[in-house]
């Protein structure tokens, strides 16, 4: 039995032309040995196994090989490039700076550096991970490092360049190795698949590429553990149940969900994913991930931002093709922030559950109406409204016209929102014909919503008098049958008409004025502006047919935030209040003669107390007491 060699030893490139990824750094590097110009000292840095050491060694190789090609190809023949294959050349030297970071190190190799090689014409040092040098090990490394001999190169490999001394980097060539990319990956393993006679499809090939994230190296190992665990016939199944990769099926089943607005089914395959051991916030991030390539798939001229195998972007763009764009973009908001609270989350479930939902009310289908044989009852056994007067009956509610949704007075002063309510037994409202809402007082004030009220019983129409238009919206064109998108798109394109309260003719008068401005500082909550509107002095005028509220603060800071915070609200509390639309509030700042000065120290307030109360003065001055 043959000795077993992994991917990444047996097929590490041994040329500049086999080198992955890194076209730029090689065709520098090539073109510098052409022209004979050689730096002393060079420094690669990149993430992990993207090519850093290779290149180092491909570029000893090069640079020693006695009978190079025309391209400066190593000849593979010469002594030096028979002993770099064979693992024993004298030219290159490697060295763990991990394991290798003191300075009596450091001493250990200026010494060898002296030494000239025995083949070749230079002694190549290369360093791996030489940012884990001790401070004192880099400080000692300087004076060789900028001065080597002439037969010295040092190649210095890192993943951290941050941690570098600056002295280091100036002395250096310094080169950034990119990520591989993912078609690059998939080209390789392809052909080193052909090569070890494995069969393995391009959508695996893309899974093991994405799990490498641009690391050849990993790349390769990961293809050594699939090809142990499937054998040389791999399938997509076994390469996704073997990295733990979560399957694209389950994304595309969630956006027909979400289109269709079936949270319930949604729900199933967030449970089916959790029970298989996938972490939860990974889930989040892959169906952002795959929103964000449903909208790529959607535009067009965007192919290349794709990372996918041809097969599976024609999956994609059969299902971009059903999205609205608007829909991906409120999507992805969606993801993004429940991404972002994830952590925060105390039920991390419920918290992408919740998520889900409003993903499924984004389709446009989800939360509708009770089914239509909920009403089925309420059409057999219509009931009767009371022609009762009207002013026995204020809980009554009149028949709107089709279209169109009447709010009594009761509700526009609840405060509450109207859209969110489902009665199933209005005892004493009128019911509208089909496409209208139609809900009397009794209903308002317990915070209802007349466009997602579906009564069981509609009543016919009575003789009671209309309520009051508090705050009229047109009918949803869907009657029953209502979306939450389609509510919500209704709320923002119509503007809300708010009841209007008749106004008196006249002034009200200073007395009425003063007692409502004491009633609004009486129940004001916070306790800054109820301290003010108690503290302030009022003064009341009129000028060009208009009351004017002239409230005096102790500074202009107080001023500045009265106007800013408060000003309008309290405006329209008067006006309301005293049903005059001709009420304004000015706020002014108490002139410094006029303020009363307040005693801060207790020397000050003791020297006062004295002055108003002569006992006080003669017990201080019986007993000797100090009032400093």
């Amino acid at each position: 039995m043959s000795q077993y060699i992994v991917s990444a030893r047996k097929y590490r490139p041994d040329s500049f032309e086999s080198l992955i990824g890194q076209d730029n750094i090689a065709r520098t590097l090539s073109n510098s040995i052409k022209r004979g110009q050689l730096a002393h000292a060079y420094l690669f840095c990149g993430p992990r196994g993207v090519g850093k050491t290779t290149t180092a060694r491909i570029f000893a190789k090069m640079i020693n090989c006695e009978h190079p090609g025309e391209d400066m190809e190593p000849c593979g023949e010469c002594e030096s490039c028979v002993s770099f294959q064979e693992g024993r050349s004298y030219c290159i030297h490697e060295l763990d700076a991990a394991s290798n970071n003191s300075v009596d190190d450091i001493k250990a190799l200026m010494d060898q550096v002296q030494v000239p090689p025995p083949v070749g014409k230079y002694s190549v040092y290369i360093i791996d991970e030489v940012h884990m040098l001790s401070a004192q090990a880099f400080n000692a490394f300087l004076k060789t490092l900028e001065e080597p001999p002439a037969h010295a190169i040092f190649i210095l490999a890192t993943t951290e360049k941050h941690k570098i001394l600056p002295t280091i980097l100036s002395r250096c060539q310094t080169y950034d190795f990119n990520r591989i990319t993912i078609a690059d990956i998939v080209r390789n393993l392809s052909g080193i698949a052909a090569k070890e006679g494995v069969k393995i499809d391009d959508r695996s090939l893309n899974v093991i590429a994405k799990k490498a994230d641009g690391a050849m190296r990993d790349a390769l190992t990961i293809f050594d553990q699939t090809v142990a665990f499937c054998g040389s016939d791999i399938k997509y199944e076994d390469v996704i149940r073997n990295l733990n990769v979560l399957d694209d099926k389950y994304c595309f089943s969630l956006v027909d969900d979400f289109l269709s607005g079936d949270y319930g089914n949604a729900f199933l395959v967030l449970d089916e994913v959790l029970r298989k051991g996938f972490n939860a916030l990974h889930f989040v991030a892959s169906l952002s991930s795959h929103l964000r390539d449903l909208v790529v798939a959607r535009t067009a001229g965007l192919d290349s931002l794709l990372d996918l195998p041809e097969s599976l972007k024609q999956d994609y763009a059969a299902q971009a093709g059903r999205c609205p764009l608007r829909f991906l973009y409120e999507a992805l908001a969606v993801t993004t922030q429940c991404e972002s609270g994830f952590k925060a989350a105390v039920n991390p479930r419920l918290h992408i559950e919740y998520a889900l939902m409003r993903l499924c009310a984004l389709g446009g289908k989800a939360f509708e109406a009770a089914p239509a044989q909920a009403a089925a009852p309420a059409a057999a056994a219509p009931a009767v409204a009371p022609a009762a007067a009207p002013a026995a009956a204020p809980a009554e509610s009149a028949v709107a016209p089709s279209g169109s949704a009447v709010v009594g007075r009761e509700m526009a002063s609840s405060g509450t929102d109207p859209r969110l309510h489902h009665s199933d037994a209005p005892a004493a409202s009128a019911v509208a014909p089909s496409g209208s809402a139609v809900v009397g007082q009794e209903m308002a004030s317990s915070g209802t919503n007349p466009r997602l009220h579906h009564p069981v019983a509609p009543v016919a129409p009575a003789a009671a008098p209309a309520a009051p238009a508090a705050a009229r919206r047109r009918a949803p064109k869907t009657g029953s049958a209502l979306s939450m998108n389609a509510i919500l798109e209704e709320k923002e394109a119509e503007p809300v008409v708010q009841e209007t309260a008749p106004e008196k003719s006249g002034l009200p008068s200073d007395e009425a004025v003063l007692k409502c401005w004491s009633e609004i500082s009486a129940e004001e909550s916070r306790p800054r502006l109820a301290s003010m509107l108690q503290s302030g002095k009022v003064e009341l005028k009129e000028e060009d047919g208009v009351k004017v509220i002239d409230f005096y603060v102790l500074n202009e800071s107080q001023k500045k935030w009265m106007e800013e915070k408060v000003l309008r609200s309290m405006e329209e509390k008067i006006r309301s209040s005293l049903l005059c639309r001709r009420i304004n509030i000015v706020i002014s700042v108490i002139p410094e003669e006029e303020r009363e000065k307040v005693l801060y120290m207790p020397e000050e307030q003791a020297k006062d107390l004295m002055d108003k109360n002569p006992e006080v003065r003669a017990f201080v001055s019986d007993l000797g007491l100090d009032t400093k």
